[in-house]
């Protein structure tokens, strides 16, 4: 009985160095990088894609005070998820990000069967959005 007590007594510090490394391995896990956060990169998608319709339709305006709200509940959401400051604006100021943002816009456009030459394309587009109450069409109103 007393060799058991022993062998046990001399696995504590092992034990207690293990979990104590495993937790220190825990906060240290790498985050996504912004654009692989789905909620966080589709919704900046549907705010761009809000303010290309509004940009580009004459009867058709943007809803400001909740896109610059919504914009600051991603930014709490990305911070809330870990990232800092610098890390959020490095995402949001990339060029890369915003031409890999553009391309996946130009193609939702194409996929709704938008002409960018007729702003009645992105009307239409835009009213659907509102009709719909999907999130895009939440940032638009009709003038």
């Amino acid at each position: 009985m007393t060799n058991v007590k022993f062998k046990f007594a001399s696995m504590k510090p092992v034990m207690m160095a293990a979990v104590c490394v495993s937790m220190m391995a825990a906060p240290v896990a790498a985050k996504p990088p912004l654009r692989d956060v789905a909620k966080i990169d589709n919704a900046l998608l549907d705010l761009g894609i809000a303010d290309r319709i509004r940009k580009n339709c004459p009867s058709i305006s943007a809803r400001l005070f909740k896109a610059v709200s919504y914009l600051r509940s991603l930014n709490n959401e990305a911070k809330s998820l870990g990232y800092s400051d610098a890390e959020i604006e490095a995402y949001t100021d990339s060029d890369a990000e915003k031409d890999r943002m553009r391309a996946r816009g130009a193609a939702f456009f194409k996929s709704k069967g938008v002409d960018t030459s007729d702003p009645q394309s992105y009307c239409a587009l835009g009213r659907a959005e509102i009709q719909k109450g999907s999130r895009i069409g939440s940032l638009l109103k009709a003038n």
